[in-house]
């Protein structure tokens, strides 16, 4: 993607249409907006973070976006370019339920090994409540991210100090725990 184009080029704009959910207007809609928001065509994990704020007044959402960051940055730059901002948001919001599993397992994934252990998943899971912060009511058995963390492993009858969740087991669990499946969806209808 060109750092100072206005529009997309023919190209990038037929490739990107075949990777996304998007249709011909609405990449159009976004590229400028990603534009008039990071002119350099470029969006660093500092200010991913600084928007992510602004959805989550009474909470601190910089470990979770950068955990989350890191899954948007497919290449490891660094940075976020517009088609890695696209094809992740067309994944989100518009992907079959399939796709956002394989998705959001990437982010629990951050060593990037197909394998999370019970610390890998506790990890995502305090960034998450320090993000929701108060926001959210809890149920009892998940006050602490420690308890939501248990829970999850004993839903797939699993040792919290031997065993591992690979991508089948976290999508087993998108059928025990509706949070789960809620949380993937809530970006339907935003875009």
């Amino acid at each position: 993607m060109g750092k100072s184009v206005s529009k997309l080029s023919k190209d990038d704009l037929q490739s990107l249409r075949q990777a996304t959910y998007f249709d011909k207007r609405e990449l159009q809609q976004w590229y400028k907006g990603f534009l008039r928001d990071c002119p350099s065509g470029q969006l660093s994990e500092e200010e991913f973070s600084k928007v992510f704020k602004q959805f989550f007044p009474f909470g601190d959402p910089s470990d979770y976006c950068h955990y989350l960051f890191r899954v948007f940055d497919v290449d490891n730059s660094k940075y976020i370019d517009f088609k890695e901002f696209i094809i992740a948001l067309s994944i989100t919001s518009r992907g079959s339920l399939e796709q956002k599993l394989n998705w959001s397992f990437k982010l629990y994934d951050f060593r990037r090994c197909e394998q999370l252990s019970y610390n890998d998943v506790l990890t995502i899971i305090r960034a998450t409540y320090k993000m929701i912060g108060a926001m959210v009511a809890l149920p009892e058995d998940e006050r602490t991210p420690e308890q939501r963390t248990d829970k999850l492993f004993r839903y797939l009858n699993k040792d919290r100090d031997r065993d591992t969740i690979n991508k089948d087991d976290f999508k087993k669990l998108s059928k025990f725990d509706a949070a789960i499946v809620n949380a993937l969806n809530s970006y339907e209808g935003l875009v």
